[in-house]
């Protein structure tokens, strides 16, 4: 559902709220670390400094670090500058130049249902919840033995 550059967008921001004591952590480390194209991850970290996820600091012992606690930051920030789906300014994904509630599209109701949940998970969830937060799942249960 998401961009290759949101998903490199959110790896290296992740990458950073987990390295907080590296700070800060130059462009070429980040990618070397993550295996993300250097020059394509200039570019994606430029957009989230100018989008005020991250600041950066130049020349020799700079970087990229956190703008705030990583808890603060919205998943929504990291993918609004990759994202047409998020600020509405995309056309109809179904071949009509525009759809909206009063002139709908064959698959604008399903497509709305997917829009609002992706949006809501984005807007719901921070950095520190998809870096550091992991849901333990049930143990798996061992078939029962009979008796023999």
């Amino acid at each position: 559902m998401i961009s290759r550059t949101s998903e490199y967008a959110l790896q290296a921001v992740i990458h950073l709220a987990r390295n907080v004591d590296d700070w800060p952590v130059p462009g070429r480390k980040i990618a070397e670390e993550t295996d993300i194209p250097r020059k394509y991850l200039a570019a994606i970290l430029g957009d989230l400094v100018r989008v005020g996820v991250l600041k950066s600091s130049p020349g020799l012992g700079g970087g990229f670090r956190l703008a705030r606690p990583a808890k603060k930051i919205r998943l929504s920030e990291v993918f609004a500058p990759f994202e047409p789906i998020l600020a509405n300014r995309r056309p109809c994904p179904f071949g009509q130049e525009f759809c909206n509630d009063d002139d709908p599209c064959a698959g604008h109701d399903q497509w709305k249902r997917v829009r609002v949940a992706y949006g809501r998970f984005v807007e719901r969830n921070s950095i520190h919840d998809v870096a550091f937060m992991r849901k333990k799942r049930p143990a798996a249960k061992s078939p029962k033995r009979t008796k023999r």
